[in-house]
């Protein structure tokens, strides 16, 4: 990855696009499945969201694979989505983006504050 792809998100964008183009070889419960896995995980990125592209390639090669084994989405992921991609990303409470910018506002005024007294 060259200096401009790293910027401009340019190389993201191209593996995206590639993880869409192989979601929609897969059967629809599989497809609708992966559009909330991708909705849900992104809460989860740093502040380019890089972090997670191995994560999204794990997911969707396990609904690759459980699709060709003809196994039910459920069978796969359960009823909860949303749990199922904070399990891959850590454990059930993990930290969003909001909670990393809230730790870390408060963390700035409260040393404000503290250089006041």
């Amino acid at each position: 990855m060259n200096f401009l792809e790293k910027i401009t998100g340019s190389d993201m964008t191209k593996e995206m696009k590639g993880f869409e183009a192989r979601a929609k070889a897969l059967p629809a419960e599989y497809q609708t499945a992966w559009k909330e896995i991708t909705s849900n995980i992104w809460i989860h990125g740093d502040f380019t969201g890089r972090n997670l592209m191995p994560i999204l390639d794990s997911a969707l090669e396990l609904l690759e694979v459980t699709s060709a084994d003809g196994q039910s989405i459920e069978e796969v992921l359960g009823e909860d989505i949303k749990g199922f991609c904070a399990a891959l990303v850590g454990d059930e409470g993990a930290k969003t983006y909001r909670d990393k910018w809230r730790n870390q506002l408060n963390k700035n005024v409260a040393r404000k504050l503290g250089g006041l007294k």
